[in-house]
């Protein structure tokens, strides 16, 4: 549990750098995450990072358990006028380890996956620790589509990464990075080649 909140600090820690220099232009440009710009995604971490389990399950009661009434909800809230502001607020909260009643890995999952929403649109690279990324790979491998997860996407392939230890599922084979496979399995683009094997194909026009 411990080694997880390291990662997931330093990980807040990284995308607090990587944005300070963002000029005002960049801070709309449209992420990974369909609907969602750059600012909006910060927003998203920062509510993320302040939830607690009882903030989550009344804010979810209050949406009438819709997700994603939920989550534009927490955006509104936390998304300032100045994204610079909302940098700042994310700085404020990077050291939380608070969240929304749910297995830690999800939280790893969530930076892993947010910070690559914001930083490919950006040309931003960056370099992840692939063990951790692998904890985050398996949740989404087991985890049901209605529940953030990828399962579904699973179905029929074989996912084995390229530079760590991970190898999941029946099928077809899909080889990559971890961070790629990650991306792939949650619903995101992935930049061509970087998935290979007779079941990329298969992974990559599900999303």
């Amino acid at each position: 549990m411990h080694e997880i909140w390291v990662a997931v600090h330093k990980e807040r820690d990284a995308l607090i750098q990587d944005l300070l220099a963002l000029k005002t232009q960049q801070w709309t440009t449209p992420s990974l995450c369909p609907g969602w710009d750059i600012h909006a995604v910060l927003a998203h971490l920062v509510n993320d990072a302040k939830t607690t389990p009882i903030g989550f399950v009344s804010r979810l009661i209050a949406a009438g358990f819709n997700f994603d009434r939920i989550n534009a909800s927490g955006i509104a809230r936390e998304r300032s006028t100045d994204p610079n502001q909302t940098l700042a607020c994310f700085h404020d909260v990077r050291s939380r380890t608070t969240s929304a009643p749910a297995p830690l890995a999800t939280r790893l999952v969530e930076v892993f996956v947010h910070g690559e929403d914001i930083r490919r649109p950006l040309g931003i690279d960056h370099e992840y620790p692939v063990a951790e990324v692998a904890t985050a790979l398996r949740y989404q491998a087991k985890t049901s589509l209605k529940l953030g997860g990828g399962k579904e996407r699973l179905q029929g392939l074989r996912l084995i990464a390229t530079d760590t230890a991970f190898d999941e599922g029946i099928g077809k084979e899909v080889h990559g990075a971890a961070i790629a496979l990650l991306l792939a399995i949650s619903g995101r683009p992935v930049h061509s080649g970087e998935l290979t094997g007779p079941g990329a194909l298969s992974l990559t026009a599900a999303n």
